[in-house]
């Protein structure tokens, strides 16, 4: 697999910290979480936020990036109202994989495979 370079990853992160903070505000998080989400401390995630274009982001950032933006676009697909988009991951689910709780709660656990998890249960739900 071929090396990112450090501009190609810079662009990259910067262009998913100008999209995040729209996820996390449709979301309803609070700053913690959203830091949280990111694997960051909440002091660089304001950071990052104020000056997305000047954040250093490591390969385990632009992944949960990645990520949390494929988990917003697949519940965008699946649920076309926005409000049932918006609230899914704060709503108790029964699915097993949540075991009764919100997709939320399973996403700030702080790691990059419940974060996975998540996405892959979506894509599944999308037939991929």
């Amino acid at each position: 697999m071929q090396q990112m370079t450090a501009e190609k990853q810079r662009e990259l992160g910067a262009a998913g910290l100008r999209a995040y903070p729209n996820v996390a505000q449709a979301w309803g998080l609070t700053e913690s979480q959203a830091a949280r989400l990111l694997g960051t401390p909440e002091s660089t995630y304001r950071r990052w936020k104020r000056q997305p274009e000047r954040a250093s982001l490591d390969v385990n950032h632009l992944e949960r990036l990645s990520l949390i933006l494929g988990i917003y676009k697949n519940l965008h697909i699946l649920l076309p109202r926005e409000d049932a988009a918006d609230t899914w991951v704060k709503r108790p689910n029964a699915n097993p994989l949540f075991e009764q709780q919100t997709p939320l709660e399973r996403m700030l656990s702080g790691q990059v495979a419940d974060l996975v998890a998540v996405r892959q249960h979506l894509d599944g739900a999308r037939g991929w």
